[in-house]
């Protein structure tokens, strides 16, 4: 049970109950002589907050026991113990107004009330303090002092007990206090519905089922926790992972941009580190307008672009991402605007796009190409060259294409120029646009560059006479198929 201890808060102290046994330390690790920890002296307290400062050591709230780590099947209960921190009594009357003032110092903890009831008081009650920010009464600000002395309530410190549980914890905390010290803690996962997907490094690996244990418990709406065992498959974009914690579920369901999604998150290729980039790019569409999505995967470029009003011809190898690309457009209802295939990215180009072109250049509106595929579409450029013949060259509405590439150079927009105009046959310097996407990794970059097609390339005598780069995979064997 928490109870109050009617004596005034000096010295940062934590009680671990481990086992029915009570282990006393201050947070700086510095045991304290029993007449010192019942002063309220601040030539004692501000020395002690000046040693967490110097020594470089967190004066946090919670300490873990050592019989945490190491540990690799989750034992929420060694976790508990009993801390101590600094508490105010308030009247209840200005309880609202002063916790708005005492915010960046009030007690933050999943889970854990900050204001909480003085025994044998109805008008009072007491606000916890963070132990971190607050250790004696000369911690708090000009601002937070005077705001207490508006309020009359005075700089007194309590002490308090406070019972933690591994529900209060954090799961860095959780984390950092088993895996071994010194080693990197990850905490970090991509959210793709209800499935939390984590790169693990070698040395996290004989602790992942309590890792995937944590992080679902911590984030709610998290029910399945995978691990990436491989690089994205070279075939389909896909990679196989393996279940750390929750059910084996791994069909998700997403919403982006006010899209939703669903797809087999095991079987096709989903980032939700994208949304941004495919908002950028659709944006620049206007209604009318016609999108040739080269690998279009389960649709997010393709579905916000029929629902801007353009008319849509995507296409993707994977027959996994092909038919949840058909079942995402019946779900957002633009199963009509949307023609789908299931091609090899340069079989799309020579065929479906060759042929609709010369008609789509014909009218008013604008023609985008989008190649979303990092690790080969630049290399997918030379499908362009020699594509349509001369007669079709006069006053034509040239498409404009937006093409994804990886870069380790320490120049990448300059990498991908060069590279997409080697491609080309063509040189883009000065014709194009080059935006960043994201960091990858260290010293890997995503890159994005849009360019008009140059009639040179276009309706070039000579087509690429180099070997053709395909998508390396088993099936390039299905025909258009509209989705309705």
């Amino acid at each position: 049970m928490l109870r109050i201890v009617p004596s005034i808060f000096s010295l940062l102290q934590i009680q671990n109950c481990v086992k029915s046994r009570y282990r006393y330390r201050t947070l700086c690790s510095v045991v304290l002589q029993p007449d010192r920890a019942s002063t309220c002296s601040e030539s004692v307290s501000k020395p002690m907050l000046e040693q967490h400062q110097h020594s470089g050591m967190d004066p946090s709230l919670y300490t873990a026991p050592p019989e945490v780590r190491g540990m690799t099947c989750l034992d929420k209960e060694v976790f508990s113990q009993t801390v101590i921190v600094p508490a105010l009594r308030v009247p209840k009357e200005v309880l609202n107004k002063l916790v708005k003032s005492l915010k960046k110092v009030a007690l933050q903890r999943p889970g854990i009330r900050r204001v909480v009831e003085v025994e044998g008081s109805d008008d009072e009650r007491l606000l916890l303090l963070d132990p971190a920010s607050v250790s004696s009464p000369s911690s708090f600000s000009d601002a937070e002092a005077e705001a207490l002395q508006s309020f009359g309530v005075p700089q007194e410190l309590q002490r308090y007990e406070l019972r933690l549980t591994y529900d209060n914890l954090k799961s860095e905390e959780v984390l950092r206090a088993v895996l071994p010290e010194g080693q990197d803690v990850t905490s970090g996962f991509s959210r793709v519905g209800h499935i939390a997907h984590m790169n693990l490094r070698e040395h996290q690996l004989p602790y992942r089922n309590l890792i995937g244990q944590v992080i679902m418990d911590k984030n709610p709406g998290v029910t399945c926790v995978v691990n990436k065992t491989n690089t994205i498959d070279s075939a389909y974009r896909n990679f196989k992972m393996e279940v750390m914690a929750g059910e084996e579920n791994m069909v998700a369901k997403v919403r982006e941009n006010g899209v939703t999604y669903e797809f087999d998150f095991s079987r096709v290729y989903w980032n939700p580190r994208l949304s941004t980039e495919h908002e950028r790019v659709v944006a620049l569409l206007k209604r009318g307008d016609t999108v040739l999505d080269v690998f279009a995967g389960v649709g997010p470029f393709a579905i916000p672009a029929a629902r801007r009003g353009c008319t849509v011809l995507a296409n993707d190898l994977n027959p996994e991402s092909h038919r949840w690309l058909q079942h995402n457009c019946k779900l957002n209802k633009v199963e009509r605007k949307v023609t789908t295939f299931n091609l090899d990215g340069r079989a799309f180009i020579q065929g479906p796009l060759k042929q609709q072109l010369p008609v789509m250049m014909k009218g008013t509106v604008s023609v985008h190409v989008v190649m979303n595929l990092p690790a080969l579409a630049l290399e997918f450029l030379d499908a362009f060259r020699g594509l349509l013949d001369q007669g079709h060259s006069c006053d034509v509405n040239l498409p404009q294409v937006h093409c994804y590439g990886f870069s380790k150079e320490d120049d990448p927009q300059k990498d991908v120029v060069e590279r997409a105009s080697a491609s080309l046959g063509f040189s883009l310097e000065g014709l194009c646009s080059v935006h960043l996407v994201r960091n990858v990794a260290p010293n890997k970059e995503m890159m994005c560059v849009s360019f008009t097609i140059p009639k040179e390339v276009l309706f070039s005598r000579e087509s690429t006479q180099t070997e053709a780069i395909e998508e390396p995979a088993p099936k390039r064997q299905k025909c258009a198929e509209t989705t309705h």
